[in-house]
């Protein structure tokens, strides 16, 4: 069967095939540690759990409407204006699959063919493959280790042309865990309305974050007009398998995103928006212990990689990823961890699946228990101490 020929540019998430690797080494009775999936190993709050369970005895089974339900939509716009400092009609909100449902609505609605989208990198692959599915031009904005895992202004600046349509940026950042300042923000609102670009803002670790604040795009003057916020329940809840995400979108787009919500899934389940408003609007208790134990875990990764010649890793400020450069070892990012997966058992992400500025790194997700982020520190040091390692 002919395959359409959009189907050439889509690229895909590297961590879902590096899983199964791994999970084919164990089914031949290999112990590996998965820290390639990012992923919170915490359950989802009970209270959330008993939510969910009590909205299916009362028959939320039926299809909701199709932005979200008004519930969900309040409990949102209400969070939303509370913690990213803008205020938040509820009218603006939509309940999506996802975040990349999110990702994949804003540039639909947005990019032409032939139009350019500023994307990080390293960043998370979907990006550059929607707008390449979309038949638009991903132009990669780098973001380097020697300054802080933060974009450069001043290059991303250099990097518009009069084809540009959108930037998507990602703070705090998957691989990196990176984390954009006021000042850079306020940088690149400057940016994004002196060429009237739109702008996708990727907060989806928002609350994940460890020194500093957490500043919205949309809350800085003018941008609120220009801005998708992307956020969602799979991080900061653990609801990864729930699939639940939403988008704080200008008035200016409510009628895309509700045809392309309406084209594509039509809304999302009922009973699992009841259980996300109790997320919003519960204890957040499970919240803040997640994060403080991802702390805890940030600092030990941080510190055993450091300790082993030839690594070196940034302390990340948000997320749950380390991105240490490798080159040090005599590896290249790819190399290192393919080895590392088959020479001893550590699962772990190419620097190189989140584009070309990682060819010297690889990726750590630190969502594992303390012990098992020490067997995989115990075994890298192994893998590198046997190696010949350049002076």
């Amino acid at each position: 069967m002919r395959l359409a020929q959009r189907m050439e540019g889509i690229g895909t998430e590297t961590a879902f095939e590096a899983a199964a690797r791994a999970r084919a080494l164990e089914a031949k009775g290999v112990s590996v540690v998965h820290l390639e999936i990012g992923e919170p190993d915490f359950d989802t709050p009970a209270n959330v759990r008993q939510a969910a369970a009590r909205a299916l005895e009362r028959g939320r089974t039926h299809y909701a409407p199709y932005p979200g339900t008004p519930e969900l939509r309040a409990a949102i716009a209400a969070d939303a204006t509370a913690r990213k400092g803008f205020p938040v009609d509820p009218e603006r909100v939509f309940v999506t699959v996802g975040g990349k449902g999110v990702m994949l609505y804003a540039i639909e609605a947005l990019v032409d063919p032939g139009d350019e989208v500023l994307v990080p990198d390293p960043g998370y692959p979907i990006y550059e493959s929607l707008v390449r599915f979309m038949g638009g031009t991903p132009v990669p904005v780098p973001i380097r280790q020697s300054n802080g895992f933060r974009l450069d202004v001043e290059e991303l600046a250099s990097l518009v042309t009069p084809r540009t349509r959108m930037l998507v940026i990602n703070s705090p950042a998957n691989p990196s865990g990176g984390v954009l300042t006021r000042g850079d923000l306020e940088a690149i609102a400057e940016i994004a309305q002196r060429h009237d670009l739109a702008v996708l803002a990727d907060e989806i670790y928002g609350r994940i974050l460890y020194e500093g604040e957490h500043v919205s795009l949309a809350s800085l003057p003018g941008m609120a007009e220009r801005t998708i916020v992307l956020d969602g329940f799979s991080k900061t809840y653990a609801m990864t398998g729930w699939r639940l995400g939403y988008a704080i979108v200008p008035e200016s787009l409510a009628f895309a995103f509700g045809r392309l919500l309406i084209n594509s899934v039509s809304c999302v389940s009922t009973f699992e928006q009841d259980a996300a408003v109790e997320a919003l609007t519960g204890p957040q208790d499970a919240v803040d212990a997640m994060v403080a134990e991802f702390r805890a875990r940030r600092d030990l990764i941080v510190d055993g990689l450091n300790a082993i010649p030839g690594i070196t890793c940034l302390r990340p400020q948000g997320a749950f990823y380390v991105f240490p450069d490798v080159s040090g070892t005599g590896l290249k990012g790819a190399e290192f961890a393919d080895r590392l997966l088959y020479e001893a058992g550590v699962s772990a992400l190419a620097g190189t699946a989140f584009g070309g500025v990682g060819v010297d790194h690889i990726r750590f997700s630190y969502a594992n228990s303390q012990e098992n982020i020490r067997i995989a520190l115990e075994r890298t040091a192994t893998f590198v101490a046997g190696l010949k390692v350049p002076a």
